[in-house]
């Protein structure tokens, strides 16, 4: 993985030389690295690690997420923020399985930076309203879970709302 500053540094270096290219008329060089600090810039808003992890989540591989994630260093200085978002989304999502102190901090960390679908948002509270109302904090989780019936605008997570809801009312 590269830092966000040196993938900017590359895209520049490939439009410049595309430019030059155009000027010796090599239209194809030039389009080819077009294409090329396209890319780079497409891996600045889009990091490539974050989507390898995610596509570990899918396989219910919960330590092969944790090793991707692992491997970027410094999120705060490598991330765009609504990559660090999803990076503590995802690290939440590992934890909840073991630590649901840390998982919490994740998930208000994720909420904090912002995630850029709303139902990613709908899930981090929901998963985050499911930790309150663990560790008994009844108004904390209802508040969520009504802003995360609020962004579940296709009806996904509506069932497992509703199921957290009742439990909610033993509660």
């Amino acid at each position: 993985m590269f830092p966000k500053i040196i993938k900017l540094i590359l895209a520049a270096l490939s439009l410049g030389f595309a430019g030059y290219q155009f000027y010796d008329n090599y239209i194809g060089n030039g389009i080819f690295l077009i294409l090329l600090a396209g890319m780079f810039i497409l891996l600045y808003y889009k990091n490539e690690i974050i989507f390898l992890a995610f596509l570990r989540l899918r396989k219910q591989d919960f330590e092969g997420t944790l090793k991707w994630l692992d491997r970027i260093n410094n999120p705060e200085q490598n991330l765009v923020r609504k990559q660090q978002g999803y990076y503590n989304f995802l690290k939440g999502i590992i934890s909840s399985q073991n630590n649901l102190t840390q998982a919490e901090k994740y998930f208000k960390k994720a909420l904090q930076f912002g995630l850029s679908m709303n139902q990613d948002l709908a899930m981090a509270k929901m998963s985050l309203a499911g930790i309150l109302m663990q560790k008994r904090r009844k108004r904390e989780a209802q508040q969520l879970l009504g802003e995360a019936k609020k962004l579940d605008s296709q009806g996904m997570l509506s069932g497992q709302i509703k199921l957290m809801q009742q439990q909610l009312k033993k509660i």
